[in-house]
């Protein structure tokens, strides 16, 4: 079994492959005061209910854009697990072509993203991950990691407007029924996704543009499918892209090791 770990700024999500499966996936909100051993009494509790043994885990390895919490999490592994843990973009490297004007800006989970994406659908491509943070990710036809957009995520923008308005409640981010609103909730609900919509459009078109062809264009994250109701230009909604990145480079080592 081999143990993935990306840990983001909203959540930490783990993926167990038990050969070329992906078997099981489970979440942990990211908390940057967590003890290491919280976290692995965590782990070792998800294991267990699942009927897994954890010392069938062969290696393990981390993708993080906290790197407040890396030193607990690698702690963590090292005393639930035995073995050190693998973390890219150290002792793991992302093979890509980064032509980012400065390469070591560019978080680990939009490189590993933009490396499962090539890798599962051919360039050239848009990785559009509905993070805390939405970013729009190009790679060339041969698999160059050009650079893209960063946008303010959709919780992140509801959050900001019902701070700043007394008057708004707070809702859940679903497509509504119609685009005129007729209520408050629905008003705030259109606004945001066919908003978003359009920016999602715009933006896809203007970086098509300056690429000078036409994209695949593969959506991830946890408001994907939600985005994909009001937006009909996605390739494929893959929601297990960085896990499946982060096997790609692990495999990538192994084979040349």
């Amino acid at each position: 079994m081999l143990l993935v770990v990306d840990i983001g700024n909203t959540n930490m999500e783990f993926g167990i492959f038990e050969g070329e499966t992906l078997a099981h996936t489970f979440r942990l909100s990211t908390n940057k005061a967590v003890t290491s051993d919280e976290l692995g009494l965590f782990v070792t509790q998800f294991f267990f209910l699942r009927g897994l043994d954890r010392h069938r885990v062969e290696d393990i390895v981390i993708s993080s854009v906290v790197p407040q919490l890396n030193y607990t999490v690698i702690n963590s592994i090292k005393k639930y697990f035995d073995k050190p843990p693998l973390l890219v973009g150290e002792n793991l490297p992302v093979e890509i072509d980064n032509r980012y004007g400065n390469p070591g800006e560019v978080g680990a989970d939009r490189l590993v993203t933009a490396v499962a994406a090539y890798h599962k659908y051919g360039g050239p491509l848009i990785v559009v991950d509905f993070g805390t943070a939405t970013t729009f990710d190009v790679v060339t036809a041969d698999g160059a990691y050009l650079g893209g957009a960063i946008f303010p995520g959709l919780k992140v923008s509801m959050d900001a407007l019902v701070e700043r308005a007394a008057k708004l409640p707070r809702v859940e981010i679903v497509p509504p029924e119609q685009a005129i609103g007729t209520s408050t909730v629905a008003s705030m609900q259109s606004g945001i996704i066919y908003g978003y919509a359009g920016a999602v459009d715009n933006i896809v078109k203007k970086l098509e543009e300056q690429l000078g062809q036409k994209a695949r264009v593969v959506a991830t994250g946890g408001l994907a499918k939600t985005v994909s109701r009001a937006y009909r230009g996605f390739t494929a909604i893959d929601k297990t892209l960085i896990l499946d990145g982060i096997k790609v480079l692990y495999d990538r080592r192994k084979a040349g090791a």
